[in-house]
């Protein structure tokens, strides 16, 4: 009869200690797992496709074909690509600060006590967001037209001439309004989030040294939302650039004014769908996701070294 041949008790030991260090990494990757699935498939896989469509090119002679960067060093000279990122820079420069400002300013408003009816004044405010961005286009829209809305009615009324805010002179700034319209309460109740958390007696020690609301607001209230404005500008950012629905759906009332490469995302959209150049459009999407990001991050390096020093 052969020997029977029995684990050391160190190798059981170790064995052991392994299979309840497997069972302790378990649970955490069980978590993660339905994230990580989602953000692959919705996230990495579309980009990654994206970036392999644009290497190559369909032609009506020869087909499909590789083509390398071809298309990237297309895009770097494509006039009309960079008018359009040049519109949404310049909201960006103009239009976010503007919001911002109006949004801090309401949301300290908000923060004071002072306000009365304040339950009432904050919906009002954050009411615009949850109306569709479709929606408030048309809504604006309506009231832009010279013919048969609001400014038509002011010159009719008055006997004025109050030019179109669908003019090509003021299409950009039109546009802006109606996304500042938007996206006041949003930003606001992020500010007014950020004030929440001050400390109240930080109030009471500065009123009694002497301070009024405007240097308690300049003092305390400003710096304590710096995370809420390094937020609120990189959400912005990102929406600047994605800006699609206002000038896609206020082409039709003013198609001279607003072209099929009013901003990135429209130029995108039409070369994929009128223009049938899906891969010369993902190239297209590619490089305004990394300028986009590029913005982002600049933004945020820079916030961050200042919150160093």
């Amino acid at each position: 009869m052969p020997p029977i041949v029995t684990a050391s008790p160190t190798v059981a030991a170790r064995s052991t200690r392994k299979r309840r260090s497997l069972r302790a990494q378990l649970p955490p990757w069980l978590f993660l797992a339905p994230f990580v699935i989602a953000f692959t498939f919705v996230f990495l896989a579309p980009i990654a496709y994206a970036i392999v469509m644009s290497l190559f090119r369909t032609q009506l002679v020869g087909g499909t074909q590789f083509v390398g960067i071809d298309n990237y060093v297309t895009v770097f000279t494509d006039a009309q690509l960079w008018r359009g990122v040049f519109n949404v820079i310049l909201l960006l420069f103009i239009q976010v600060p503007i919001m911002l400002a109006i949004s801090v300013f309401l949301a300290i408003v908000v923060d004071s006590g002072r306000l009365h009816g304040v339950r009432f004044f904050r919906i009002a405010v954050f009411l615009p967001y949850a109306v569709p961005a479709v929606v408030a286009t048309l809504i604006w829209g309506f009231m832009y037209s010279t013919r048969y809305g609001l400014i038509g009615e002011i010159n009719r009324s008055l006997g004025s001439d109050l030019p179109s805010p669908l003019a090509h002179e003021f299409v950009l700034a039109s546009i802006g309004n109606i996304v500042t319209w938007e996206y006041i309460g949003y930003n606001m109740l992020i500010f007014y989030a950020a004030l929440r958390v001050i400390d109240r007696s930080l109030y009471e020690a500065a009123a009694i040294d002497g301070a009024g609301e405007l240097r308690i607001a300049r003092a305390i209230k400003l710096p304590a939302m710096q995370g809420a404005f390094l937020v609120t500008t990189v959400f912005s950012i990102i929406g600047v650039f994605q800006l699609f629905s206002e000038p896609q759906i206020l082409q039709s009332l003013a198609p001279n004014a607003i072209s099929t490469y009013f901003t990135p995302n429209m130029y995108a959209y039409n070369l994929s769908f009128a223009g049938q150049q899906l891969n010369y459009s993902a190239a297209v999407a590619i490089v305004v996701g990394l300028v986009t990001v590029l913005f982002a991050y600049t933004v945020q390096a820079r916030a961050e070294r200042r919150s160093a020093q």
